[in-house]
């Protein structure tokens, strides 16, 4: 109203307010521009809205899954820590009772070798000193031998004195008659007694022989003894052997327990790393949709603002063109002119995070009738 009060014809008044009006116009169809532009980034968050709402049902299926089947591994491995346990007790019971009765039988084997070593000693001990005893008989033996050969020469070597002498007796028979008897009589009496000390020797040794005999069957009876002991070592060392393959079978047993129970906790450490991978996926897609419902409220307080203004905008145009005229305009013009100013000012910050984000659940229903009031609104302020 000051600018048109400046001016003094009413025909500078009309183009002044012409101006304006054209102004208004201008200002108008840039926000019908931008609603436009609005409108389109609405549906596009829709769609990344709808997008994201999908992708985050496939994460809960999957985060379900994941859970049935940590679950499942949890349970699985609980049976096989059990079966671990209850393995690993019978294997300790079974080793106990292989220790116990491997223990038992070497006890059993230790005490009959040591009454077999005591009576090996004392056998060796009496073949000692049947040995001995055997060295001494033959040696007395042998020193009888060389004295009853030392007599039998001395015995030829007095027959042939007896013949020598009986040849010079025959020719010296009729001086020396009575020499002859006597010597006749005395090698009768040696005869005699050469022959009774060759009945002693015979007697002697037999006796030496039958010595001799017992002593073999002792021999035989102590390698007999020592041929049931080395039978009872063959036995004891296949026992060892048994046992000794039993130890090598249950250790290779264990060691193939503890493969799969590594196997298993490999595995298990697997499943709890993508586990934690998920969760933090999911954790940042929840921070996501956070950001993204504070962007959509956002942009709704900012919508219905707009549309405020845009109803005031219009409620104000349709009022002073009856009432006021040509002197209201201006007001409405500077008005719209602010809310013009206003209007990009405050959608410039939010422009780039729409980029970013994704619309929040529920903005459909609060947008949508928002939106058929500023454009019947427009239409008829044109």
């Amino acid at each position: 109203m000051q600018t048109l009060n400046t001016l003094s014809t009413p025909e500078e008044k009309l183009a002044a307010l012409c101006k304006k009006y054209a102004e208004l116009l201008e200002e108008h169809r840039n926000s019908q521009k931008q609603m436009k532009l609005l409108q389109k980034k609405q549906s596009q968050l829709l769609q990344e809205k709808d997008h994201l709402r999908g992708e985050h049902s496939k994460a809960v299926l999957a985060r379900s899954k994941l859970e049935s089947l940590c679950r499942e591994l949890q349970r699985h491995n609980r049976s096989l820590k059990e079966e671990g346990v209850q393995r690993a007790r019978e294997e300790e019971e079974k080793r106990k009772e292989v220790t116990s009765h491997f223990q038992v039988t070497l006890n059993d084997i230790q005490l009959q070798m040591e009454q077999h070593n005591e009576r090996n000693s004392k056998l060796r001990q009496e073949n000692m000193e049947l040995a001995e005893r055997l060295k001494k008989l033959i040696e007395q033996y042998e020193l009888r031998e060389e004295h009853i050969d030392k007599v039998f020469k001395h015995k030829d070597l007095q027959q042939q004195l007896v013949d020598a002498k009986l040849q010079q007796a025959q020719e010296m028979l009729k001086e020396a008659e009575e020499r002859h008897q006597r010597e006749k009589d005395f090698l009768l009496k040696e005869a005699v007694e050469s022959q009774r000390m060759c009945e002693l020797m015979k007697q002697q040794e037999t006796h030496l022989k039958q010595q001799l005999a017992l002593y073999t069957e002792k021999f035989e009876e102590f390698q007999n003894t020592l041929s049931k002991s080395s039978e009872v070592f063959t036995t004891f060392k296949q026992e060892m052997e048994k046992m000794t393959k039993k130890i090598k079978k249950l250790e290779k047993e264990t060691t193939l327990y503890r493969s799969r129970w590594e196997s298993s906790n490999k595995a298990l450490l697997e499943m709890a790393e993508e586990k934690t991978l998920r969760d933090k996926e999911l954790e940042g897609l929840q921070v996501k949709i956070q950001r993204l419902e504070k962007l959509c409220r956002a942009l709704q307080t900012e919508r219905n603002d707009l549309n405020k203004r845009v109803q005031d905008l219009s409620a104000g145009g349709q009022g002073s063109l009856p009432d006021g005229g040509p002197e209201r305009r201006p007001e409405a013009a500077t008005a719209s002119r602010d809310q013009g100013c206003e209007g990009p000012g405050a959608q410039s910050p939010s422009s780039p995070r729409v980029t970013e984000a994704l619309c929040c659940p529920g903005a459909a229903s609060t947008e949508m009738p928002g939106q058929a009031g500023p454009q019947e609104s427009t239409s008829t302020t044109a």
